[in-house]
């Protein structure tokens, strides 16, 4: 049985330290400012993004990596080990995917290539434990098997702080987001089949708070085996606000806080938190 590679990419949002640990390679999506590009992560971290987000007129797009961007990571990881599992951002979110894919058929070798329907950390949980299992020397069958089950276990409800970023990105009409603003509508987000969809519709911040605390307590079945990220960003102290109150009236397991990275960032804007969470 031949070792197994890692591969994801940035839409993940898994701390540097970590994937450094696990050996996961992370291949950077681009961001496009009006005159400017970077490789998320690598050339803008998510503070210096946050703080340009800010202040634009025209909202920064993404771009998927190119099949020559997999190409040369895949050779990479090829030169430690025999297998890659590389799993990626919902195909109905990115084309990522088609990119790898198409690396795959140009390279060839032994790489399957997995379609997470996720972006963000429930996209890194699962690619986490993926890692964890191959450094154990678990075989490809039993790892695949296992990112299918945590593909379903993980939830995440994200809040943003405001619209005006949705509707820049053309995902809400500017005359639907335009009465949501005067109504001071603030909706709780999910995923669902590999897409971003309305939780639930709120009335102000701190409404949508407490409502994604009751959802948290409606979805948990016990606390004593939860796992809880709070994700951010650019806004520690809402981040550490909800950190407190998950503690507080959950009660998980482990609770550790994180970041929301560029790509996820461009469409939440900044002040948001996330909060993702599962069961073992």
């Amino acid at each position: 049985m031949g070792k197994i590679g890692i591969v994801t990419d940035s839409t993940s949002d898994i701390p540097a330290e970590l994937a450094k640990r696990y050996n996961i390679k992370v291949i950077p999506l681009y961001v496009n400012f009006e005159d400017e590009t970077f490789l998320d992560g690598v050339d803008i971290t998510p503070k210096e993004f946050y703080e340009k987000l800010r202040k634009v007129k025209v909202l920064p797009k993404s771009a998927q990596p190119s099949p020559s961007d997999f190409i040369e990571i895949y050779r990479e990881v090829f030169k430690e080990f025999d297998s890659i599992i590389s799993i990626h951002i919902s195909r109905k979110m990115s084309g990522t995917i088609d990119s790898a894919e198409i690396a795959r058929k140009e390279l060839g070798g032994d790489i399957e290539i997995v379609d997470s329907e996720l972006v963000h950390m429930p996209l890194g949980i699962v690619v986490l434990k993926a890692a964890q299992m191959a450094e154990d020397g678990r075989p490809k069958e039993e790892i695949l098997e296992a990112i299918n089950s945590y593909r379903e276990k993980v939830k995440v409800l994200f809040i943003p702080k405001t619209l005006k970023y949705l509707i820049m990105g053309g995902r809400i009409g500017r005359a639907k987001g335009l009465i949501a603003s005067i109504l001071e509508i603030n909706p709780i987000l999910t995923l669902h089949k590999g897409e971003v969809s309305q939780y639930k519709t709120t009335r102000r911040w701190n409404q949508a708070k407490n409502e994604l605390i009751e959802a948290m307590k409606t979805m948990v079945k016990d606390p004593a085996n939860l796992t809880v990220y709070i994700t951010d960003s650019d806004a520690p102290e809402e981040a550490e606000d909800m950190l407190q109150r998950v503690k507080s009236e959950i009660g998980p397991r482990e609770i550790l806080k994180s970041y929301i990275g560029s790509i996820v960032g461009i469409h939440l804007g900044p002040d948001s938190v996330a909060v993702i969470f599962f069961e073992d």
